[in-house]
């Protein structure tokens, strides 16, 4: 499906589309955590245990800015770890953006939700002449402070997702803009930490006109998480994990917001109820 051509979803008047940042496929059983795989497996579809992920970085138009969150898988990936995460689709985020009419050098704000290569990968591209050069020249890069400390010191279990040539070029204080707890990234627009998948895992709230979205990341990285319990193994703090998702889904859900997704192959946004249950989806 081409989402990038989609429709955009309205959120009073903002627009937000879906990039290409690439798909690829995580072990099931990983991304369920300790949810036995004959429930999960009733609500995604695997094959040999693996389910396919987007890595698909949102655009939010706004009148004052153009906000890029997320950055995709980049396309400095080696042979060796695209087989690894088995990639079935390149990363193509410049291309996407062109077809809207923009260029990188038109985005303005950068979000990173956290560090991790999946999310991150796309911060440094290779140019054709296979240099790597910031992909987003004239932006500013939003990190809370304690998950760059933890991206640029890495412990033992954290290297192997926090690689450094994803952040090369970023410089505090000139491209690179660390904050910590909630942060008004441009009118409309804020983040707050809430850690859960890593310490400094942020959340980005988007508000115009008395409607609102947010995007929960990698607390919620499909709609079928919904469930406080239905933590991924990859998070390092699953308790927080869980109550931050249980409280930002009850504020969502009272105030009727769009809850947006980065990974999910089915939908890019859904609102829900009381209940869990999606009630209405985008796409339609």
């Amino acid at each position: 499906m081409d989402w990038v051509k989609s429709e955009s979803l309205r959120v009073g008047g903002f627009e937000i589309r879906w990039l290409a940042g690439g798909v690829f496929e995580l072990d099931g059983g990983a991304m369920f955590g300790v949810v036995p795989k004959v429930l999960w497996s009733r609500k995604y579809a695997s094959e040999d245990n693996y389910i396919r992920l987007l890595a698909s970085p949102l655009l939010i138009r706004t009148p004052e800015a153009l906000v890029v969150v997320e950055t995709g898988l980049g396309n400095k990936l080696s042979d060796k770890q695209k087989k690894i995460f088995r990639v079935v689709e390149d990363w193509a985020l410049p291309e996407s953006l062109a077809s809207l009419g923009y260029g990188p050098e038109d985005v303005s704000h950068v979000v990173l939700t956290h560090c991790d290569f999946d999310h991150a990968g796309g911060v440094v591209m290779h140019d054709p002449e296979g240099r790597s050069v910031l992909t987003f020249p004239n932006a500013r890069h939003v990190v809370q402070k304690v998950e760059w400390e933890d991206a640029t010191r890495p412990n033992r279990r954290s290297a192997h997702t926090y690689w450094p040539q994803n952040f090369e070029g970023l410089e505090p204080g000139r491209n690179l803009f660390l904050v910590e707890g909630e942060h008004e990234v441009c009118p409309g627009v804020r983040v707050s930490q809430t850690g859960g998948h890593t310490r400094g895992h942020q959340v980005v709230h988007v508000q115009s006109e008395g409607q609102s979205a947010v995007h929960m990341a990698d607390l919620l990285p499909t709609h079928v998480h919904f469930n406080p319990l239905w933590l991924m193994a990859y998070d390092n703090f699953p308790l927080e994990a869980m109550e931050a998702k249980e409280r930002i889904e009850r504020e969502g859900i009272q105030s009727g917001s769009w809850f947006t997704f980065y990974h999910d192959p089915y939908l890019r946004a859904c609102r829900y109820n009381d209940d869990g249950e999606v009630v209405e989806r985008f796409p339609s």
